[in-house]
């Protein structure tokens, strides 16, 4: 049976998923076919700033802002989501005109970006193993929207996701980083 992607979609971890490296995330998925699936973690700014990270994109983006930790893949790599004003020459659109950047780009060719966001690293999956996750409702997914990709309080992200869900979902939103303290 063909795989369903999910790119554009949000991938927000279940209440059983423990993993530290996913707990509470929102994951924006990019890419899922018959291959596997990648995407980049929304929700966890890192302490870095752009221009102390990668300065080379602060001609793209401001370098005052934070480079997020996209995943546990390949942490050295950098990935950057953008929104084009034009996305008619974009090579790999996710949402709407929401993209990511070519691995070699010249910000000549690239057009005018309206917002842009860095990740160190990202998260992936092998063939099937996203799969098996969501069957073992370790992920809960939803449509992304332009303002889940680009929020300015990431940290809010996953509760605000589960809440426009609704239902059972919108209860869940509301439960602590730590149930314990509860």
């Amino acid at each position: 049976m063909p795989v369903q992607s999910l790119k554009g979609h949000l991938l927000i971890a279940g209440p059983g998923l423990v993993d530290t490296n996913f707990r509470r995330t929102v994951v924006l998925v990019g890419e899922h076919s018959e291959e596997g699936a990648m995407g980049v973690v929304l929700n966890r700014p890192s302490e870095a700033t752009i221009a102390e990270a990668v300065p080379e994109l602060t001609t793209l983006v401001d370098g005052s802002g934070v480079v997020y930790v996209g995943g546990p893949v390949q942490p050295s790599a950098i990935v950057v989501l953008a929104e084009y004003a034009d996305p008619g020459g974009a090579a790999s659109l996710v949402l709407g005109a929401v993209g990511f950047l070519p691995a070699e780009v010249d910000p000549d060719e690239l057009g005018q970006l309206v917002q842009a966001r860095v990740f160190a690293g990202y998260a992936g999956w092998g063939p099937r193993q996203l799969e098996a996750e969501l069957r073992e409702e370790s992920w809960i997914v939803e449509p992304a929207l332009l303002e889940d990709v680009f929020a300015t309080s990431s940290a809010d992200l996953w509760s605000q996701v589960l809440t426009r869900k609704g239902g059972p979902f919108g209860v869940l939103a509301l439960m602590p980083p730590d149930p314990s303290l509860n």
